[in-house]
């Protein structure tokens, strides 16, 4: 379904009518990448909502890098869950989706259940992850440059995001990415959350996260440090638990689906948080 977020279309997926579960997907998929995990959540009786975040998917694509800020994402987040009668949901983020969430459970903890953040957590741990990680991170210098970074990732039918990103759905993400206008709007998140300034500015305070929190990271992250992920602890005034999957990539949800379920479903059963169902 499509719906009107404070002027800002987003495309829904939304299923069940058990708990509800808000799936955050990153850079440059849609609401698609969680397919495994809709199924498996699905059958265990929870209610999934899976947005396209702005930018990305079927949803709205502003023109103005301004528009896809953390408070404007985190917005549209809550606006979402307001309009689908969901007051509180357990939130899972990959990649911007789990710093994206990070944020919405800091700012609006009356909202998150609980948190799992799937590659990426707290912007702060991010940013304090050292060099190892600015190493990682090359590519997002490269994105800053309007012009340049799209012929980069498009040029010879995206020859450069097929070798470097080795996307377990890339045919399906470059077939979101062909119109130029989609896939200069998937880097906003880039250019306005993380511009270069970033890598020596410490990002805003943040209040710390009061859900039971969970981190998930793979040993074969092309993107990130185990460190930019476990650091999340220290901002979470919660339980917090963490896991790692050895010998996986930047998408565990398609490379090892049946892992990333089991755990998520484990860790949403064992905490005693139960949230409202469709209200």
């Amino acid at each position: 379904m499509r719906i009107d977020i404070n002027g800002t279309t987003l495309e829904v997926e939304d299923l069940g009518d058990g708990e509800p579960v808000l799936l955050l997907h990153g850079w440059p998929d849609s609401h698609e990448v969680w397919r495994h995990q809709v199924a498996a959540l699905g059958d265990a009786g929870y209610r999934t909502i899976a947005p396209d975040l702005r930018g990305f998917g079927g949803s709205d694509k502003p023109g103005s890098v301004a528009s896809y800020g953390m408070i404007q994402m985190v917005s549209d987040l809550i606006g979402l869950l307001d309009v689908l009668g969901a007051p509180r949901a357990n939130v899972v983020g990959h990649d911007w989706g789990g710093a994206i969430g990070a944020v919405l459970a800091a700012l609006s903890p009356e909202r998150v259940a609980t948190l799992t953040c799937v590659s990426v957590g707290h912007p702060a741990a991010f940013a304090a992850a050292g060099w190892a990680q600015r190493e990682k991170s090359w590519y997002m210098l490269l994105f800053q440059f309007p012009g340049v970074a799209e012929h980069w990732l498009a040029d010879n039918d995206f020859a450069n995001l097929r070798a470097w990103s080795r996307h377990p759905d890339i045919e399906s993400v470059i077939a979101h990415l062909r119109d130029p206008a989609a896939l200069t709007a998937s880097l906003g998140v880039y250019r306005a959350i993380l511009p270069p300034e970033s890598l020596i500015r410490p990002p805003t305070d943040l209040p710390r996260i009061q859900a039971p929190t969970m981190g998930i990271w793979t040993t074969d992250d092309l993107a990130i440090t185990e460190e930019a992920l476990t650091g999340t602890a220290a901002f979470v005034d919660a339980p917090w638990r963490y896991e790692r999957i050895n010998n996986i990539g930047h998408w565990p949800q398609l490379d090892a689906p049946d892992q990333v379920n089991t755990l998520l479903l484990n860790f949403l059963s064992t905490l005693p948080t139960p949230t409202p169902a469709r209200s």
